[in-house]
């Protein structure tokens, strides 16, 4: 497995005409070694392998980074990457522009001196899944389901937000998520028009709209859900909000298939919500890519021009949002398949009513 992505990472280095390759974003360091550690880098090139780490990481690396030499930095990570550089013999460094700080790139091109630094981006090379990452992908999919089905039984009118965000991460944590995949999105009643409305002390009251978006991190890897649900009974505006985002939602997934682009995927629901009258109330993309970060590339969305492939991994997360109303989104993870894909969320679409 991790053969297999650095064969691709060689690839990329004849590509950009480098010597070697700096890895320090965490999701990349991860992807390409399975050392998992806060702090440390990769250094890379086709001869040899390291990892760069300090005292508190070095028995971890040598655990999970097996196929790479693990390298204890000095007082000055700097310091190391240069000697390494220069006794592994690299020429042309490649760095992570879309990643490092000026100046960590200052710090480290004082150090290089004669090598050059030049500038790369890795995160394309994660997009489509191998077979581990779409099982990761689907157990941390299977948590965050479990955990909406429990929190159900807890929603009624008099609770807040933050006690239905708690009952979300306590459910995941329960079924061994490392940590919610991002800051718990409950909005209720006017707050639903808030795309990212994060949980708060409002009190959920009888007839409510409640939006939830959240999801759970098991070994690394991202899931990604919104279901909204009625405390009470729906109105007659309600389901008709909630009804054009189904559809929307429902054509977004069939729009899904390898071979097309994000932004034909996009133009798929934002057609059904121009339809009815509401396109200037879905202001955010249809969907992005989800994996060891929760906002990955490929994007589903009017300026998405990568061709989606089999084995890639999106959300498809269509909204209106009515200002001082609130709002509905439905959002679920898709694996991309020649044929079309495959749904991974397996909670209900049809609208919630709870009664209590």
């Amino acid at each position: 497995m991790i053969e297999q992505r650095l064969a691709r990472l060689y690839a990329m280095m004849d590509t950009g005409g480098v010597d070697g390759i700096i890895v320090t974003k965490p999701e990349n360091r991860h992807y390409f070694s399975g050392f998992t550690g806060s702090a440390g880098v990769l250094l890379i090139s086709r001869q040899t392998q390291k990892v760069l780490t300090d005292f508190r990481y070095i028995e971890q690396a040598n655990q999970q980074a097996p196929l790479y030499q693990v390298v204890r930095h000095g007082a000055s990570l700097f310091e190391t990457l240069a000697e390494h550089c220069r006794d592994m013999g690299m020429v042309r460094v490649g760095f992570e522009s879309d990643f490092v700080t000026w100046e960590f790139y200052q710090k480290l091109a004082a150090r290089l001196m004669a090598i050059e630094l030049r500038p790369v981006t890795l995160d394309a090379l994660r997009m489509v899944k191998d077979q581990s990452e779409l099982e990761l992908l689907t157990k941390a999919v299977e948590i965050a389901d479990f955990a909406f089905d429990q929190t159900l039984k807890i929603i009624k009118p008099g609770i807040t937000e933050l006690e239905v965000a708690l009952e979300l991460e306590y459910q995941m944590r329960k079924l061994g998520a490392e940590k919610p995949a991002f800051d718990t999105i409950v909005a209720s009643g006017a707050r639903g028009a808030l795309p990212h409305g994060r949980a708060t002390n409002k009190v959920i009251e009888a007839g409510d709209f409640i939006t939830m978006d959240f999801g759970a991190v098991y070994q690394g890897y991202h899931s990604d859900m919104t279901r909204t649900v009625v405390a009470g009974r729906a109105t007659d505006k309600q389901r008709e909000i909630y009804n054009i985002v189904l559809a929307a939602q429902l054509a977004g997934v069939n729009a899904v298939k390898a071979g097309k682009r994000g932004k034909e995927i996009d133009a798929v629901s934002r057609q059904i919500i121009a339809d009815a009258g509401y396109s200037e109330y879905f202001g955010h993309g249809l969907g992005h890519g989800v994996g060891l970060f929760i906002h990955e590339e490929p994007r589903l969305s009017p300026l998405g021009e990568v061709v989606l492939a089999e084995g890639m991994v999106v959300s498809v997360e269509p909204g209106i949002y009515l200002p001082s109303w609130g709002g509905v989104r439905i959002e679920d993870l898709v694996a991309v398949s020649a044929a079309g894909c495959t749904v991974l969320t397996a909670s209900s679409k049809d609208l919630i009513e709870i009664a209590n």
